[in-house]
């Protein structure tokens, strides 16, 4: 058990903030902030940079989805750059290993694990398409000037320190079965230490730089349907993939009006359809008839957010997928408020850890395990089909209060995203915390069958859980992520506030200015 405690202290300024899951990419959207650019600039270069520097969790190679408040007007807007299934998907391609049928919280495995790994889990990927429409509609700053810093990073590689060495080893038997991506990430088939004292071991990504500088000069649809769509395709068909492409010249993406909703006095924005938001909204509504005020002994909060969250996932899980009536793992996320309080949340996502563990050999970016995403079991809302969006877990948020924007927020983690969020956005608005303290609180997750709680929360935690529902004790740990790895920015008055998860060795708020900041 942990004996030690980590904490983070929030960050405050007038200036632009920029909360992401690595401080590299978090500085590279600031600098784009203190040269003038906006909000969605901003967000555009973060999410790109973070896609060189965090591999293991998003990428070009994945998809994602943003929203963008106005800081003046208010109004938000969400765009939906989810992966999507090839046209020519075969569910008789995933056979179920056994006779397990599986159930809402536990799907039953394909033999050989090919919707989670290789060649057959790959779906479209949507994040260039989605940070360039995203940038062309609120952006200020070219695609070519947006992709300069991802290409300095590819060009001079991946930093290789304690973390990402755990990283890459933690995967390092299943990324050594693709030489593309062995070649990148491993050495002799093992992960590379961390450099010494007297140096930093960095690994270059050649094809990936040349891909990048490619779209700089010609065009984000140059991925979707000129040269660099035809080494894709060639690519994918080579190691076995359905997707042609048609697939590619196919995909755009969506802009679609914020699934709204009510919170205490709090107006909460989320991307409606195939996410996490839904079952967001679900959630707060089961938890509005709750007493989760300071006065509430927090055993008793945890056991109403567990049976919030553990009812809203079964309603989830059972009902909601690209079969359904609609109704109103590893990721990153990042939060960006500029100046005149205009936000931005975005997560981006390669599904699991490096996605589908293939780096492809000539356009040498990471590619999503969408598939993944799909229920395995026939006949079922969110079944394995061709041309369709899976049903997503990212649940990126806006916050508003008086009209304007005062918080964006949302976390990597899987299924754990939304129990996340939802706790820290309980905490503000019930218990009257700030954003550090929010962020500080142990967590319950209800994501699964047993309700995991955070070893550092207080032992009646666990104890008022207990007389409801299968408890298991754990540590907030880097691996493996137990709790969600959050991030958010918020506006207070004049100032803006950022925070970044604690736990994390590279979560970092970059500011805009460092003049008059603390």
């Amino acid at each position: 058990m942990q004996t030690f405690t980590l904490r983070k202290p929030e960050v405050r300024s007038r200036h632009g903030l920029v909360a992401a899951q690595n401080r590299h990419a978090a500085e590279a959207g600031a600098a784009i902030l203190a040269n003038g650019g906006n909000a969605m600039d901003a967000a555009v270069v973060t999410a790109l940079v973070l896609s060189v520097v965090e591999p293991w969790l998003s990428g070009v190679g994945g998809g994602g989805f943003l929203l963008h408040a106005d800081g003046m007007t208010g109004a938000v807007n969400t765009l939906d750059f989810n992966v999507t299934s090839p046209q020519g998907l075969n569910p008789t391609d995933y056979p179920l290993a056994g006779s397990k049928t599986g159930n809402w919280f536990d799907w039953p495995s394909v033999e050989g694990d090919r919707n989670i790994s290789g060649y057959g889990s790959i779906c479209v990927p949507g994040a260039v398409a989605g940070f360039a429409e995203a940038l062309s509609r609120f952006g200020t700053i070219s695609w070519a000037d947006a992709l300069q810093p991802a290409i300095e990073h590819a060009e001079r590689g991946l930093e290789v320190d304690w973390f990402t060495s755990l990283s890459l080893a933690v995967e390092g038997a299943a990324l050594a079965k693709y030489p593309a991506t062995a070649e990148i990430f491993l050495d002799n088939g093992r992960a590379p230490r961390a450099g010494d004292r007297d140096g930093v071991q960095y690994r270059p990504m050649p094809n990936k730089a040349k891909l990048l500088k490619r779209l700089a000069a010609v065009g984000a649809r140059d991925f979707y349907e000129g040269e660099t769509a035809r080494i894709l395709v060639e690519d994918l068909n080579a190691g076995g993939s359905r997707i042609d492409a048609s697939d590619f010249a196919a995909y755009r993406p969506q802009w679609c009006e914020p699934l709204v909703t009510t919170y205490r006095d709090l107006e909460i924005n989320a991307i409606p359809g195939l996410s996490g938001g839904p079952t967001f909204v679900d959630a707060c509504a089961r938890l509005e008839s709750f007493d989760l005020s300071a006065r509430v002994a927090m055993a008793d909060a945890a056991l109403a957010y567990a049976t919030a969250i553990r009812d809203a996932y079964e309603k989830r899980l059972t009902t909601m997928g690209h079969a359904a009536t609609p109704e109103a793992g590893c990721t990153t996320h990042l939060s960006v408020v500029d100046s005149t309080g205009t936000m931005v949340s975005l997560t981006n996502t390669l599904l699991s850890r490096f996605g589908s563990k293939v780096v492809l050999p000539k356009a040498g970016i990471l590619m999503n395990n969408g598939v993944m995403w799909f229920d395995p079991r026939p006949h079922q809302p969110n079944s394995i089909k061709g041309g369709v969006k899976p049903l997503a877990n990212m649940c990126p948020l806006i916050v508003k209060k008086g009209g304007g924007p005062i918080l964006a927020i949302g976390a990597a983690g899987g299924r754990t995203i939304f129990p996340t969020v939802l706790q820290i956005i309980s905490y503000m608005a019930d218990r009257g915390l700030s954003l550090e303290d929010a962020f500080h609180v142990p967590r319950i997750d209800a994501s699964t069958p047993t309700i995991r709680v955070n070893a550092k929360a207080d032992p009646a935690v666990s104890a008022t859980v207990g007389t409801r529902y299968p408890v298991e004790i754990v540590e907030d740990t880097l691996y493996p992520v137990n709790f969600a790895i959050p991030s958010a920015v918020m506006r207070d008055g004049v100032e803006n506030v950022g925070m970044a998860h604690p736990t994390s060795p590279w979560a970092a708020v970059a500011v805009e200015s460092l003049a008059d900041d603390h």
